[in-house]
């Protein structure tokens, strides 16, 4: 007894080589960005002459006011006096109410992304200088009291803050060029195969 097997036929071979095609076109849904800060006034491990009046964070998604919360402290881990953060886009800003003298002061941020997972971190940067005697300055000269950037990142655990990527520099998840050449390539040769074999048959009859 003899079992006859079905050739499959062109439009099966063509069902098969979309269904591959699509699934090389088609990646694993990626998981939301989580929000990044990209840059920030002052810098982390700036050293400034002149104590900054306000901190400006700008991060890669737009931020909620309701979650945006910026904190400063100074090297005793007091907490410095500040205004609510002020909310522009990408942007949160605090005022610093008061002058800030020489030292080492943190800042701390803590958001939240648009797929709702919290981000927070810190950086430090530090006021250092002034005026002498014979009046010049002496930005270049570390205060006695202000430990050094090296002092500093010695005494304290290392900076929490993660600065990502510009948005324009991260993926979108999309296929990338290989995949596409790769599912195209694929499509061709069943595609191929099966006029072929439809041909043969056609023949044979």
């Amino acid at each position: 007894m003899h079992t006859r097997f079905r050739r499959p036929t062109a439009a099966a071979l063509v069902a098969a080589a979309l269904a591959a095609a699509a699934l090389l076109l088609v990646p694993a849904a990626p998981a939301a960005a989580h929000n990044t800060l990209r840059a920030a006034s002052p810098a982390d491990g700036d050293r400034l002459t002149t104590p900054p009046t306000r901190i400006t964070l700008e991060f890669a998604q737009r931020l909620d006011p309701t979650f945006t919360t910026i904190a400063l402290t100074d090297a005793a881990r007091r907490k410095v006096p500040t205004g609510a953060p002020a909310v522009d886009g990408t942007k949160g800003t605090v005022t610093v109410d008061e002058t800030l003298g020489e030292g080492t002061y943190t800042v701390a941020y803590r958001i939240v992304s648009a797929d709702g997972h919290p981000v927070q971190g810190s950086y430090r940067f530090t006021v250092a200088g002034g005026v002498d005697t014979a009046g010049g300055a002496t930005a270049t000269a570390p205060s006695a009291t202000a430990p050094t950037a090296a002092a500093s990142s010695a005494a304290a655990p290392p900076a929490a803050v993660s600065v990502g990527p510009p948005a324009s520099a991260t993926g979108s998840g999309g296929p990338g060029t290989g995949a596409v050449l790769l599912a195209a390539g694929v499509l061709v040769a069943v595609l191929g195969g099966a006029a072929l074999l439809l041909r043969r048959r056609r023949e044979t009859r």
